[in-house]
């Protein structure tokens, strides 16, 4: 990993995890913003006759812990993807327990580009999700270089600014750590 002269980012083999419990309601949550009410997320009988063998969580319930570990912990805030390659190994059940696991695997010394290694794994060790991911973090601009002019709702280059005033985020609730 190389740095800039004005950051200093991820280097490769850093690493850094998260773990949540997954539950019915993540399920029902993920359905009201997805629209996703697929018979293996909530019926158990046609659930216990697939595959599956019982009522799975959705992919993207599965693999929101790798958002979180990107966003709050490595690369960290101001973090967004910008490629994702995901194989689902293995279902999720309510009642599992996940950690999200991402390490760096490259990041460019010329932008806050890193790339990464991200997986999904299961309390009893299974992985379920296995992967990569290209990450871009936006980092904010010094005092003086990009300050917004007043009340004019663009950066003194003149280019439209956003405000991000008066919008939080949940606090951290479930188990991080960077290595």
């Amino acid at each position: 990993m190389g740095t800039s002269s004005n950051r200093s980012g991820p280097r490769v083999g850093q690493r850094a995890d998260r773990s949540r419990l997954v539950t019915r309601r993540d399920i029902e949550l993920f359905t009201a913003i997805s629209g996703d009410r697929n018979p293996l997320h909530y019926d158990e009988d046609f659930a216990a006759a697939t595959r599956f063998g019982g009522v799975v969580v959705q992919g993207g319930v599965t693999t929101a812990v790798l958002n979180a570990v990107v966003a709050e912990d490595l690369p960290g805030p101001g973090s967004v993807f910008l490629q994702l390659d995901l194989r689902f190994l293995a279902p999720v059940r309510p009642g599992d327990v996940i950690t999200g696991s991402v390490e760096v695997t490259a990041a460019r010394p010329d932008k806050p580009i890193t790339t990464l290694g991200v997986r999904v794994t299961r309390d009893d060790g299974v992985v379920a999700v296995d992967g990569t991911a290209v990450c871009w973090t936006a980092r904010p601009e010094h005092a003086g270089e990009g300050a917004q002019a007043e009340g004019s709702g663009r950066s003194a280059s003149g280019s439209p600014s956003l405000s991000t005033s008066g919008i939080t985020g949940p606090r951290r609730s479930s188990a991080s750590t960077i290595r």
